[in-house]
């Protein structure tokens, strides 16, 4: 547990214009708790856990109930970030009735302080009840990964005007509906920067140039953990995996070679116990003897 306090949704509601606000994924104890006493403001449990942890091939494969473990284990190491947690595909694309109760189960079961969902206009009668639930929503635009066979892959969005047009509206009615805060996604720095200054609530940017209120990465992706496709908007802070793949050649070596385990990583018995179990190892091998002559 981080030793900052508590990070709240008003709080960062409060940070628009402000000093900017960070934000990673983290799927688990240990991530949650990494990321808690880097002093990360808000912890995204997103459904990128599908490629990142389960090997995926999109985010439409994971589904409610792998996201309540993962934000159960997120909120066990007790971080001080505000935890927000993505709602799967189809948790709430059926009925307004079946989001809000998926996003109870998201905050009773998994600990969520906050949800979040993609979508624009058309999300607006779910987004609307579940914030009657007293349920706190954070919006996602742009690039919406659960959007990817209708937007025909992982393609920057709003480089024309009409789409850009489109996405300010969208933007606008999240703002107007009570979200607390806009992930902009894949789209142009100029339009990130136009619907920051549209809204009245933080914009957090991913592969959305520098004008947004703040960044979100992927825990994975920024430490270096990844072995597939790097998006450009990554920029890496660690080569996690080649120290992790190099740690554990040299212990596989080790075991092979006998340096492992050593004395500091041994256990030793009593001067009693040497004595009895010398006792034990000279009847086995007095039985060993009788059965090989017979």
């Amino acid at each position: 547990m981080g030793t900052n306090p508590k990070v709240t949704v008003p709080q960062i509601r409060a940070r628009k214009g402000g000093e900017k606000i960070t934000m990673v994924t983290a799927y688990d104890h240990p991530s949650a708790s990494i990321a808690s006493a880097a002093g990360i403001d808000i912890i995204l449990v997103g459904d990128s856990v599908a490629n990142v942890v389960h090997g995926m091939e999109s985010t439409l494969e994971v589904d409610l109930e792998v996201m309540i473990v993962h934000a159960r284990a997120v909120q066990r190491a007790r971080p001080h970030s505000l935890v927000v947690v993505d709602m799967p595909w189809m948790s709430y694309h059926t009925t307004p009735e079946d989001a809000v109760r998926n996003a109870g189960r998201l905050v009773r079961e998994g600990g969520a302080e906050a949800v979040k969902l993609e979508g624009g206009e058309k999300r607006l009668p779910v987004l609307e009840r579940i914030l009657d639930a007293e349920i706190p929503v954070m919006g996602h635009l742009g690039l919406t990964p659960q959007s990817v066979h209708a937007m025909g892959g992982y393609r920057v969005q709003g480089r024309l005007p009409d789409e850009a047009r489109q996405l300010i509206g969208d933007a606008r009615a999240l703002d107007r509906a009570g979200v607390f805060a806009i992930v902009l996604e894949g789209i142009p720095d100029v339009l990130a920067r136009v619907i920051t200054q549209e809204v009245a609530v933080p914009t957090i940017g991913i592969g959305a140039g520098p004008a947004t209120d703040g960044q979100v990465l992927v825990f994975h992706d920024l430490l270096g953990l990844g072995d597939g496709h790097r998006p450009k908007f990554v920029r890496t802070y660690a080569d996690l995996r080649s120290a992790a793949i190099e740690a554990l050649r040299r212990y596989a070596e080790d075991v092979k070679g006998g340096g492992f385990p050593g004395e500091a990583e041994t256990y030793h018995g009593s001067a009693d116990l040497v004595v009895a179990l010398e006792e034990v190892e000279s009847s086995a091998g007095k039985l060993r003897s009788v059965s090989s002559s017979s």
